[in-house]
Parts: structure tokens; sequence; C-alpha cells
């Protein structure tokens, strides 16, 4: 057997691993073409991303926001060019990525560029051929889209029955029902057949049900999602809670897939930044060992947006086979952040976790992020291959082969399963 018996050999092994490795990238809020206008890609679309907005607005105090957002997307783009990459250095994480997707692209001399001329290498692309394109640089097989019914633009998409591209995957995302119901989810469904009152009747609890049976059957998802604020707790006596408890949960263990819970954002907390303007807060993790612990034949994919809440989240992990843990979410998307998680990960976990999902909103964005993913993953697996070896336990490139895969797409397609 070919076992590797130095870092260097380990490191030539594992870095061809980790490169030729296909993923699958489990969150993501990218669409097939059949969602037209949803799908956002190129340059305009990489400088205006909200992380790149909030970044502005700190170098450019002075800038009126409602001005701002009357803007054309073009105007939008040239201003963030004018002000983080010219003005200044890109060197925040967001920064990095646009110059990132440009360099893996082909463009050549990035910082002397024309904006108008960037734009024309990206036009110069048929969509489909783009997609391709970007999925062969990020080495991404599929993804999962993140699905939502109360969406205008997206829901007749899916009443049509579209023929959607086997390498996108829907999630049923349920905010509204579960974060609006009286204002928004309830008479929604009404108006769209479903027998409900904004009392939580029985008749109302079995209508939600249908209403989420039908829309996982249509869509074919993998999962169903939610994004909560820290002050999220359960059990609780409330509509939210009554909600998760008489339908989330039931439906999920029927259709045997797991329920997605994004943990830790507060909405809008600088309300003129839009997408821009919301924040963190550390989560009561009690609410998750509730859950896992009472509903054992319920799956939960869990991911938290505070760091200050990974120690704990690791050590549920630990007790709870039904939970797995996933990504490094939104402000924890930086290279010191994802290093320090996954090597916490790691030593508590072992393997049994999912490392990193890009929560792509430009379709570009998969180059990047799985790109400075991955070198980070290089760095901290050769460091824990290295450790067995030093311990007395050489590695064969067969069995990195299989843990990287597990990692990257298979440790999500077990649990499915389960």
């Amino acid at each position: 057997m070919d076992y590797l018996k130095t870092k260097t050999d380990l490191q030539q092994s594992l870095n061809q691993i980790i490169d030729e490795t296909p993923i699958i990238d489990i969150h993501t809020h990218i669409y097939d073409t059949n969602f037209k206008s949803l799908l956002l890609w190129g340059i305009d679309e990489l400088l205006t991303y909200h992380y790149l907005v909030a970044e502005l607005f700190r170098m450019r105090y002075d800038l009126n926001a409602e001005e701002f957002w009357a803007l054309s997307k073009t105007k939008q783009a040239e201003l963030i060019w004018e002000n983080l990459f010219i003005k200044n250095s890109p060197v925040s994480e967001a920064c990095r990525g646009v110059v990132t997707v440009m360099s893996r692209l082909g463009i050549k001399n990035i910082r002397n560029q024309k904006l108008d001329d960037i734009r024309k290498f990206f036009s110069q692309y048929p969509i489909k051929d783009y997609i391709n394109r970007v999925f062969e640089l990020a080495n991404v097989k599929e993804v999962v889209m993140t699905n939502d019914p109360f969406d205008d633009l997206e829901r007749p998409v899916w009443l049509e029955n579209p023929k959607i591209d086997p390498r996108f995957n829907a999630a049923l995302r349920i905010d509204p029902v579960l974060m609006q119901w009286e204002q928004n989810a309830c008479p929604r469904l009404k108006s769209w057949g479903y027998d409900v009152e904004t009392d939580l009747s029985k008749n109302t609890l079995a209508e939600i049900r249908r209403f989420l049976s039908d829309w996982i059957d249509r869509m074919k998802a993998l999962y169903m999602a939610v994004s909560l604020p820290p002050t999220f707790y359960f059990p609780e006596e409330s509509t939210r809670g009554t909600i998760i408890k008489e339908c989330i949960l039931p439906v999920c263990r029927e259709k045997q897939i797991p329920f997605a819970m994004m943990i830790g954002v507060k909405k809008l907390i600088n309300p003129a930044l839009k997408l821009a303007g919301d924040g963190v807060g550390k989560a009561d993790l009690n609410a998750v060992e509730n859950l896992v612990r009472m509903y054992p034949k319920n799956k939960f994919l869990v991911t938290l947006l505070s760091r200050e809440n990974q120690h704990e989240l690791c050590i549920l992990g630990r007790k709870f086979g039904n939970l797995m843990i996933f990504g490094c979410w939104w402000f924890l998307n930086d290279p010191s952040i994802i290093e320090e998680m996954t090597r916490e990960r790691l030593e508590l976990l072992g393997l049994s976790f999912i490392p990193q999902h890009s929560d792509a909103r430009v379709l570009d964005q998969l180059i990047y992020k799985w790109h400075h993913s991955k070198l980070l993953f290089k760095t901290i697996l050769l460091d824990k291959y290295n450790d067995l070896l030093l311990a007395g336990w050489a590695p064969t490139p067969e069995e990195i082969s299989r843990d990287v895969q597990n990692l990257f797409s298979g440790n999500f397609k077990k649990f499915l399963a389960l």
C-alpha cells in the first residue's frame, strides 16, 4: 500500500485531491436559467453585492443612501469600483473575491482595466456557457438553490413545471410562514386556495402542512430552510413555535428531509442600507439542543452567524447524530474565522460535518468563495494529517481522497439519505 510518510508527500497528494474533488454547494442564492432575472451574474452584480455596498458606506460616510439607491446598477458599480478598488486597495475578503473571479476567468492586468472593458469581457458569454465555465472553475458539480414560493418572480416559474438543470437542486425557504404569518403568509396562502385563518386552528395547521408538502413535491426540495434571529427559542408559546412543532417538524419527518436553521441574523439594524443593513447576534443554543433532543426522528442542518456560538455548536454536534453542522455563514466567511472554525470542528467532530457552503448570491461568487476556502483547507488538513503522521499513523492517498469527498459532498448526501 502506498503510504504517505513525509509532510511533503502529504502536501502534494492533498493539494491534488482537494483541487480535483468535485463539490456539492449545499446553500446558495443562485438560480437555474429558467428564473431569468433572478440569476445574477457579471461584474456589475459582483460589485453591487451587499457586502461591498456596506464597505462603500464605510469609505464614503458622506454618501446619501437614498441617492445611492436611486442610481442605476451601472452607476452604483462604478461608484464602488472607484472607491473600493481605485482609491483604496481591495484588501477586504469581499473585494479580494471580485479580483479572484476576474483573475480566474483570465482577465489580465486587472488594476489597469476600464470597467467598460471588463463588462465587455463578461458579455461575450452566453449565459449557459458561462454557468458551465463557473462550475468548471469552482469544480462544483451541484448547488442547492434557495427557493421562495412567496417571491412573486419565482413562484410563477415553479407553477409552469420547468425543466430544471439537474445541477441545480431546490430548497424550500419558509421564512414568511414562521416570521410573518399573520401579515404575509396567511393572506397569501388563502389567496392560493388554502383554507387558513390567522388563528392556528387544527384545520389551519393541516392546511399549512398541505402547503408545505405541495411545494416540497413541486420543487423536489432537498430540505426546508429558514433564517432566524438570535432571539429564537424553542419550545415557545408563539405562532412561530406552534408552526414549527405542528407543521414544519411533522412534514420534514414525513418527507424525510432536514430542517435547516440559519440562526443569528438581526434584520435591518440599518434599514437605509437594505440588504447591506443586517447585523449579527449571539443565539441561545438551548433552542437547538431542545429540538435535536425532543425530535430524534427529525434531521437538522444548522449554521450560526455568531463566532461566539461555534464551540457550543460543536459540542452539541458531538452529542446528537441528527444534527449536521454546516458552513461558515455570511460574516464568518472570512479566512481567519474559517480557519479557526474548521480547525475547531475537525478537532471536536472529526470529519463528520460540512465545512463550507458559498451562500453565493451572484453566480460568479462560486469561483472565489470555493477557491479561497480550498486554499485554507489545504493548510488545515495538511496540519491534521501531519499530526497523524507524527503520532504514528501514515495515511494513504486513497484514505485522504475518501475523507475529502465526504467533506465536499458525501456527508451531505449521506445525511439526506438517513
